[in-house]
This record gives structure tokens, sequence and C-alpha cells, in this order.
């Protein structure tokens, strides 16, 4: 059986889910009170439903003034004429901005400070598409008309200017796809690879080589500095080391 779209269901119907997603998603949750006082998120849905409903009958004006009304007590901004699937949840959501012409498919998770924002002044599609059951890690900017595929997972603030494909994991500024193809891919901030670590890592492994094959050539003793700077070093791992557990 053939799953229905939000069209398809009335507004209360897309409201009474919206309330249900929080139960699925946030183990934070204790009780249905909570979702009155503490899901910011919740309420942003909610409320672009209305303005979005609004907003496809023609009273823009009405629905930007809701929308306007929503971010100031949410802090979430979410142009009432972008397209938000169902059982989409915005966890904390403060600082998220969803742009015009974005396109959110169903049972997406979006945490805080995200922007999925545009990079024209063009009239069009200048905004992403985020495909079902992908995450966007809190803090990332996913810019312009391009596509997160399907299952797909964001790091926490890395900036997307490119597609990633279905089943990937993509981290960075600019984001770099870093597993693809993984249907079981799951977003755990924790094992997302540290490039800056990694990077410092090899330079000082290379200007070791460098020193030593300088040294060999002209025969140059510079055995206190080696000590100093080898001291200097040892601490610069531990630090890293630390950092990564």
């Amino acid at each position: 059986m053939t799953e229905k779209t939000e069209e398809e269901l009335t507004l209360w119907q897309l409201i009474k889910e919206d309330f249900s997603v929080p139960k699925q998603n946030d183990p934070a949750l204790h009780s249905n009170l909570e979702l009155f006082f503490n899901y910011p998120g919740v309420w942003a849905i909610i409320n672009y439903r209305v303005a979005n409903a609004l907003h496809k009958k023609g009273f823009k004006r009405l629905s930007r003034i809701i929308s306007g009304i929503s971010t100031f007590l949410t802090k979430t901004d979410i142009h009432p004429g972008c397209q938000i699937g169902r059982r989409v949840f915005i966890d904390h959501a403060i600082g998220v901005v969803i742009g015009e012409t974005t396109i959110v498919e169903n049972d997406v998770l979006i945490y805080q400070g995200v922007t999925l924002g545009g990079v024209s002044l063009n009239k069009g599609k200048r905004h992403p598409t985020i495909k079902s059951n992908s995450v966007i890690g809190s803090g990332a900017k996913v810019l312009g008309n391009i596509t997160i595929g399907k299952n797909s997972r964001i790091g926490a603030n890395s900036v997307v200017i490119c597609d990633v494909p279905k089943n990937s994991t993509a981290v960075g500024v600019p984001a770099k796809v870093i597993k693809r193809d993984d249907k079981k891919c799951k977003l755990s901030h924790n094992d997302l690879p540290d490039i800056n670590k990694e990077m410092f890592d090899y330079l000082l492994k290379r200007v070791g080589i460098l020193e030593n094959a300088v040294k060999r050539y002209e025969g140059i003793d510079l055995t206190s500095e080696d000590k100093e700077l080898e001291d200097i070093y040892e601490r610069f791992i531990q630090a890293m080391n630390s950092i990564k557990q």
C-alpha cells in the first residue's frame, strides 16, 4: 500500500502526526506536557503547516505574518512556501533556517543551527532538496539547488555545496563524502574523522622526513634543537589524542 503524501492528508491529520514524532526520535521526552513548553521544533513545524496551507490558497501575506510570529516564538525561520513532508523532526530547533524553495521529504531529522539556504538571488529553485530518511547534523549549512540523497547523513558544522549521493555520509568545509552506499550508516558524531588532526599529523611527519634528509645531506648537528622539538611534538600528539578520546 502506497503511503499518503502530505497533500493527501488533512491539516489536522498532519498536525496530529507532527505531535507524535518526538516520541519516536527523542529519548528526553518524558511526558506529553513537555511538548507544549520544551519542543520549539514541533511548534515551528505546526505553525509552518498552517502558514503553508494559507500560502497555497493564495493568502501569502497572512502566511508570512504567521511565519514571522512563529520565528519570533520558536527562533526557527521556515518560509511558508517551502515543502516539508511527513514526520520531519527539528530537534531543539533554535537557529534553524529553511528557505522558500527547499524541499524536505519524509522522515528527515534536522538538528539545531541548520541552514537550508540559497546562494542565488534569481527566482526559481535555489534551495536544497533533502531526500527521505536523511539526517542533517547541528550547525550544518546546505546551500544552493543541490540534493541530499535518501538515507544520507551530513556531519555537524559541515558546509554542503554539492550533491550528496544516497546512503552516504558527508563532513567538512566544504563537505566531502566519506562513506558511500552504506544503507546502514548512522550519524555518530564521535565516529566522524577529525580532518584537521589527520592533516596536521601528515604535515608533521612530512616535515620530519625532510629535516632528516637535509641533516644527512648537509651533515648538520641539530641534536639540542631536535630534543626541544621532539618534546613539543610529543605534547602536541598527546593533546590531539586526548581530544579524540
